[in-house]
């Protein structure tokens, strides 16, 4: 069973930055792709980022494109979510989420396995 916690959500300001990571355990085997989707109050989850095996394919939301950043460390087991120019109306619940497989996917139900969340707010 795989393990994904959340983590570096908080309230920051309209302008400022946060970075959100995703540990995974144990260790995977096999080539997945990790995605970062988000969820606020009253709204269906929405894919924000997502990122190959490799690290050299990646795929953005058009709302966050040119604001976040998604990268990972496979070595560690980790994912990250580096999000700068925050928005209002980029408050959500942030959910990694582990695909097996092959080609990056923007589509939630193409994931296996999900975190818990974490809580991203943007006060303006």
């Amino acid at each position: 069973q795989v393990r994904l916690v959340e983590s570096g959500g908080g309230l920051v300001q309209a302008g400022g930055s946060l970075r959100l990571s995703c540990a995974a355990s144990p260790r995977t085997f096999g080539s997945y792709v990790m995605g970062w989707f988000r969820q606020a109050p009253g709204k269906d989850r929405e894919f924000v980022a997502v990122i190959s095996w490799s690290g050299g394919s990646t795929m953005y939301a058009d709302s966050v494109k040119d604001r976040f950043t998604i990268s990972r460390d496979n070595a560690k087991n980790m994912v990250y979510l580096q999000m700068n120019n925050l928005k209002p109306e980029d408050t959500a619940v942030y959910y990694c989420a582990v695909r097996y497989g092959m080609g990056c996917n923007p589509n939630p139900t193409e994931y296996h396995h999900w975190g818990q969340g974490t809580q991203v707010t943007v006060s303006s």
